[in-house]
């Protein structure tokens, strides 16, 4: 079955890297650049260039993720206690791309995730659901195939992370 190309006449430009679609150029920023056909005689849609970064889709796949009940936090151990040391620092904020990892071509982008859920709640449902809200976020807002979403649960929240040694009680006197 064929598929028709719409960007076919475009050409990428950048220093070459290859990519998920085989040969995409990307600049050394990260960031994928499309360029459209030149010409009065070309639609006004097509005429010049469109860059996304590799920043974008992590920023967005990020907030997709945290957006999901369940989830309680991203990353793995050390990127979690780092940003929790961020958070704390007056002027910081936090970090949206904590936890996402994102490859982006010319036309597709494969995302991994490191996530934290609430303890209770079924974990091949949260992943489910973190995986289509990213998907839809990622290919609305910017365009591209999401071809992959792996998503990797490195933690369970208790509830008693929360409350340990709030009153510096002992079990034991």
């Amino acid at each position: 079955m064929a598929t028709q190309d719409l960007t076919s006449n475009a050409a990428v430009s950048g220093s070459t890297e290859k990519d998920l679609t085989g040969g995409a150029r990307k600049s050394a920023l990260g960031a994928t650049t499309v360029t459209g056909a030149t010409g009065a005689g070309e639609p006004a849609a097509t005429r010049g260039k469109t860059t996304i970064a590799d920043v974008v889709v992590v920023k967005i796949a990020g907030m997709a993720a945290r957006e999901i009940p369940g989830v309680f936090d991203m990353g793995g151990g050390l990127s979690r206690t780092i940003g929790a040391v961020r958070d704390r620092v007056p002027g910081g904020r936090p970090n949206v791309g904590r936890g996402v990892k994102v490859e982006v071509g010319e036309r597709q982008t494969a995302i991994d995730l490191d996530i934290v859920v609430e303890y209770g709640v079924p974990i091949t449902d949260v992943s489910h659901d973190v995986r289509e809200n990213v998907i839809s976020a990622v290919e609305r807002i910017t365009g591209l195939e999401v071809v992959e979403v792996n998503v990797a649960v490195n933690d369970v929240h208790l509830p008693e992370d929360d409350t340990a040694d709030a009153g510096g009680e002992t079990r034991v006197e």
